[in-house]
Formats: C-alpha cells, structure tokens, sequence
C-alpha cells in the first residue's frame, strides 16, 4: 500500500493548539522583554507621563492603514491634529505588520511539521488580503460607522471563495483556525484581572449570571423549538450572541467541531447586529432616560465585540458628557471575555457526554472524552491572563510594562492575526452547504430571538445591580 512520505514528519510535528500556545506565549513574552529593556527612568516613568504604558520599541514594527477619505494613499501616513502640514509614514509598519502574519504563519507550519515552501507564497497572498481588509475598513464613512476590519476581511474571503474560488497553491496556508487561536492566546494578556474586579461583585452578576442562562436557553431554543438539524450551529449562534462575539465561536467551535461554514455563518451574523446595535444602542440609552452607568453595563453585556462595546460606550460618554459609561462598558465586556474557558470546558463536556456519547465508543470515559475536545489554546490564553495580571499587581513600574506591551504590540498583532484569520474562513466557506438551512431564515431567527432575551435579561441586571443594589460602589 503506497505511503505520503510526509506523513512521519507531520506526526512528529506539533498539534495545532500546542503551536498556537508556544508562538503566542512567545510573543506575550517578546513584547515584555523590549518594553523591559528600554524602559524610561526615573520621575518620566509614571502614568501621568505614560498613561497608556511605558513607550514599547515593536510598536515601530507593526500598524495598521489610517482613517482616509478621497485617496487609499492617505491611509499611509498620520496626519499632526495640531499642525497638520507634519505627517508621519507608516506604510513600513504596515508592510511590517504583514510580515509578522507571514513569519507567525512560516513558524506554525514548521512546528506542526509540513512544507514551508507550500506555504509561504499563500502567506504573502493573505497578508495582503489583509491589508486590504483594513484599508476598506479605514475609510472615514465606513470608519466613522465603525465597519471595523472583521466584517471586512470576511467579506472579501467570502466574495472571492464562492465566485472564482481558491487556487491549488494557496489552500496550504489556508490556516484561518491556527492564527485566530493564536490571537486568542495573545489577547490574554490584555484580560488582566485585576481590571476585571473594578467593577466588584454588580460586574461580575451582570456578566456571569446573564451570559450562560442566554446561552442555553438559546441552544436550547435552536435545537428544539426551531428544529435546526445541526447541533453545532446552534451551538456556535448562541454563545457567539451571548459571551463574546468571534472569539467565543471560535473556542465554543473547536469544542463542538463546528464546521467553517457554520462558524463563518455565526459570525457574520454578529458583525452585522454588532454593527447596528452599536449605532442604535447609545442614542436609545439617552432617549429613555437609562441611567448612564447601567446604560454602559447593559452595552457591555450585550454588544458582541470588545472593539464595538468601547465605541459605543465612548460614544454615549461623549453625548452625555461623562466618561464612566465607556469605562464600565468595557469592563463589563472584558469579564465576559474572561469566561472564554469556562464556556468551552462545559461545550467539550456536555458534547463528550450527551451529543456526541455514541460515537465515542462505550470504552472512552467521560473525562477523556472532555479534554479529548476542550480546545487546548484556551489553557494559552488563561496563562498568559494570569502571568500579565500577577505582574500587573505587584508594582505601578511593571503595570506600564504591561500596558506599554498590550497598547503597543500585542493587541495591534491580534488585529492583524484576526483579520487574516476571518479571510481564511471567509475563502473556505462554500454556503451551498448552508443553502437548505439559509433559506429557512431559522438561524436568523435563532441570533434575533437570543439577542432579544439577552437584552432583556442584561437591562434587567444591570439595572437591579448597578442601578439599585450596588449603586454606591460604583459611582464616583
């Protein structure tokens, strides 16, 4: 029987996640060591002088296409806001911020073991695919609209993969799953704990009491009550509604072994109510007279992405003159985002234990089972958490080291591992194997009916808890 001779090195090679898990960490811990190195000394290094964390050197080597508005050329440079004839390039840092996904994408494959050469002309490929995405995304109406990158990137995967489709050559660096994993591990630093206990026990009521009644009542719903034959797609629509967006489908999907399709689905539904309830929200808070900081918590619990709930919460600030509904919006998203690994713990066993129990086999237990699906990047993701938030707490120096590295490197490369992440989606989706489930309309109906009751359910909280019980502790 004939053999593929790669076949022994692939299995000498690294699982997917454990890959994941070392170029994460690594970078976490790279961008620690620079912002260490050339740390500012003396009186200069306090937070009044660096509020957003000590000035870290990899900063220079990545960014992303500005706000523009006549010419795409624009997008190449920051423009002064004081004297607007100084303008400073950026193209190399964006050039620099694709070769980043190149070299991260080049380090994946040699460390799970495959062709190096097969990959990298594709990587180049989707790199620039990226910045396309970003530049559409840079735009000032679409920008002004927040139309971030994610909607973007998907979209022009999508339109590319189901009209002329995706050439031989390229489907080797078609690693979509692998970068978004590594940007989950990498956006753990920026969950530190500590800012998460800000807000005290109505923060973590509002997040952890709402979000996994939401989800099972609307998996329960998808499943049963609207009869969708696909488990995992309801599984993937209803904690993408309710914990966090994108990276709650991705962790929830890797437990439930959704397909790309249904991921793909789950997340263009979430850009797309992102999108308008983040425009809807903020002027309906101050319409009916919510108070600001429940308004703030309830954008925080409901709005899917970290990026849209900031805008949003920044945007009712600004209209009523006050800072804290941006504060405790953000908060409250982030404690959301905390309970990514909890979530996928409990998919991993209750599909180890009830959905997918038969075909397991009667020999393998349920413990087993469990980790055999509980996507490993998640543990990544809680150590880089945990590390981040320790060194955070044990002095205001390495505080600013921290912010420095998140501010300056590390979510900016996130972004950028995301965005090549969703066009790799987008080009590996084929909705013709939706097209039955598509045309019912009963995932849109499923994303509605959860949303509705997470909106319910989250005003309700955040009205009981930061608008009567803990009222007191959270206002100035």
């Amino acid at each position: 029987m004939a053999t593929d001779p790669g076949a022994d090195v692939r299995r000498r090679g690294f699982h997917e996640d454990s890959a994941a898990i070392l170029i994460g960490v690594a970078l976490v811990a790279l961008a620690l060591a620079i912002g260490w190195s050339t740390r500012p000394t003396g009186d200069a290094a306090s937070r009044k002088a660096f509020p957003k964390g000590w000035p870290n050197r990899l900063s220079a080597t990545i960014d992303k296409p500005q706000t523009w508005s006549d010419a795409p050329q624009q997008a190449l440079v920051v423009v002064d806001k004081k004297d607007k004839t100084k303008v400073k390039p950026v193209s190399i840092p964006i050039l620099l911020g694709m070769t980043w996904v190149v070299g991260i994408l080049a380090a994946g494959t040699l460390l799970r073991g495959r062709s190096l050469a097969a990959v990298l002309p594709g990587a180049c490929l989707l790199a620039l695919l990226g910045g396309l995405a970003y530049l559409m995304a840079a735009q000032k109406v679409i920008n002004y609209y927040n139309l971030e990158y994610p909607l973007w990137a998907l979209l022009v995967g999508l339109v590319i993969g189901n009209t002329i489709g995706v050439a031989r050559w390229l489907e080797p660096a078609l690693q979509g799953e692998f970068l978004i994993k590594t940007g989950l591990v990498v956006f753990g630093a920026e969950v530190l704990f500590s800012r998460l206990l800000e807000l005290g026990l109505p923060g973590l009521l509002t997040s952890w009491v709402v979000t996994p009644i939401v989800l099972v009542v609307t998996y329960l719903f998808g499943v049963h009550w609207l009869k969708i034959p696909s488990k995992s797609l309801c599984m993937v629509i209803a904690a993408d509604m309710s914990v966090c967006g994108v990276s709650a489908a991705i962790a929830t999907g890797a437990a439930c072994k959704a397909k790309k399709e249904e991921l793909s689905l789950a997340i263009g539904l979430s850009l797309l109510f992102t999108v308008a309830m983040m425009v809807v929200m903020p002027p309906f808070i101050q319409w009916a007279g919510i108070d600001p900081i429940v308004g703030g918590a309830w954008l925080g619990g409901t709005i899917d992405a970290t990026g849209a709930v900031v805008a949003a919460g920044e945007m009712l600030g600004k209209n009523l003159d006050d800072k804290r509904p941006a504060e405790v919006a953000a908060t409250v998203k982030m404690i959301q985002n905390s309970m990514i690994g909890i979530i996928a713990f409990a998919v991993a066993v209750y599909w180890a234990g009830w959905v997918d129990r038969d075909a397991a086999g009667p020999k393998t237990s349920l413990v087993a089972e469990a980790w055999r699906r509980f996507p490993k990047f998640i543990l990544g993701f809680i150590g880089t958490s945990i590390v981040c938030s320790w060194l955070f707490t044990m002095s205001p120096e390495l505080a600013l080291l921290v912010d420095g590295a998140i501010n300056g490197f590390t979510s900016r490369l996130r972004g950028w591992l995301f965005c090549v992440g969703f066009i790799c989606m987008g080009l590996q989706t084929n909705f013709r194997e939706l097209a039955p489930t598509l045309a019912s309309g009963r995932p849109l109906i499923l994303y509605c009916g959860g949303q509705v009751l997470n909106l319910v359910l989250s005003l309700a909280m955040a009205s009981l808890t930061f608008g009567w019980l803990f009222r007191q502790g959270v206002t100035p």
